[in-house]
């Protein structure tokens, strides 16, 4: 049976990623490591809670003593990695916590996958490597930087991070890259475009501008509008993640994007559409520091290499998002008031 440790599965692209391999990999075991933060939310896994394949452990990644615990515990086959924090205006408020995760946070990981996986020749788990074994690596398009008008972010773009949120996820890229060169670690990196999709929490754009619509709330967009992001649905990314993790070559970047590119004003503009509402509900307000103009990405190696290409159509997944959220008030609701910590914080008190 393969052991595959997903660390921040409770969060929006994990909980979607765990919910593909339950679905493509019934008989793998599914170990999630999450710190639920207030991204972190249990209750979109609540179908595995009785899953004898799927355990969650409350873990923040940072503590070397809980996840040297957990590799003892289990032969570990596989790390995905997307516990990070990775709100852009969150790192510019607090940009200490952005480092400790998600990059010492990382080290961690990475640390405990050599001690495990780095043994004595005669021990069973020497083989690891040839076998495939490997730490992946979820990163973003955000640690290329800002794109002029024309032009694609390609796996050889130079990083160049503009935001403490960017710069902590461009190290950590590093790190693992590092991994691999110095010890020989079998690393895979993935650097996706912007996500949506269901269970997103409500503080992004789309799920922020479904809400509001929803609760006939104004709708804030930074600055003019114009800043172009290339939008992937979340099922396609987690496709792309799973062949990059079972085909994926050794020390290798993968770009994954969906070939969407949107204005933020054309965006939401679409999703005011969608409920027939009016313009004069959008309110322009005051960009934030260090912006990114526009981000596209070039998915030319995922393609040839992987056969993958994204399945969504923007048009047909938007319009599929905005129905979850209106079908799932109740989700949304729960995240707006707080509730959804409640139940699960006072299980995990003690963790």
């Amino acid at each position: 049976m393969r052991t595959i440790l997903v660390t921040g599965g409770a969060g929006f692209i994990g909980s979607n990623f765990i919910k593909h391999l339950r679905e493509k990999h019934p008989t793998y075991l599914i170990l999630n490591v999450d710190v639920l933060t207030y991204a972190g939310n249990l209750e979109n896994l609540s179908e595995f809670e009785t899953d004898p394949l799927y355990e969650f452990h409350k873990i923040d990644i940072r503590n070397r003593d809980a996840m040297e615990a957990l590799f003892l515990s289990y032969k570990i086959d596989e790390i995905v990695h997307f516990a990070a924090e990775s709100h852009v205006d969150r790192s510019i408020l607090e940009p200490e916590l952005f480092l400790t995760t998600n990059v010492l946070g990382t080290q961690v990981l990475l640390d405990a996958a050599l001690r495990h996986w780095k043994l004595a020749p005669d021990d069973k788990h020497s083989r690891a490597y040839r076998e495939g074994v490997c730490f992946v690596h979820v990163s973003t398009d955000e640690v290329y930087g800002s794109l002029g008008e024309t032009g694609f972010f390609t796996e050889e773009t130079p990083l160049s991070p503009n935001s403490p949120y960017s710069a902590s996820k461009a190290s950590s890229d590093l790190l693992v890259r590092s991994y691999h060169e110095t010890y020989g670690l079998p690393v895979k990196t993935t650097r996706c475009s912007n996500n949506y999709g269901p269970y997103q929490f409500p503080e992004k754009l789309i799920p922020l501008m479904i809400h509001n619509c929803m609760t006939n709330q104004p709708l804030p967009v930074y600055g003019d509008g114009g800043h172009v992001r290339d939008w992937l649905h979340v099922r396609d990314h987690c496709e792309a993640i799973d062949l990059v993790r079972e085909n994926g070559r050794f020390g290798e970047v993968y770009n994954i994007g969906g070939h969407n590119e949107k204005t933020n004003l054309e965006l939401v503009r679409t999703i005011i559409q969608a409920f027939g509402l009016s313009e004069d509900q959008i309110r322009f307000v005051s960009d934030r520091p260090g912006h990114d103009r526009r981000y596209a990405i070039d998915p030319t190696k995922m393609r040839m290499e992987l056969g993958w290409s994204p399945r969504y159509r923007f048009e047909e997944g938007i319009e599929e998002t905005i129905e979850w959220y209106k079908t799932h008030p109740e989700w949304v609701e729960s995240i707006v008031s707080g509730s959804y910590r409640s139940y699960y914080e006072s299980m995990y008190s003690s963790l």
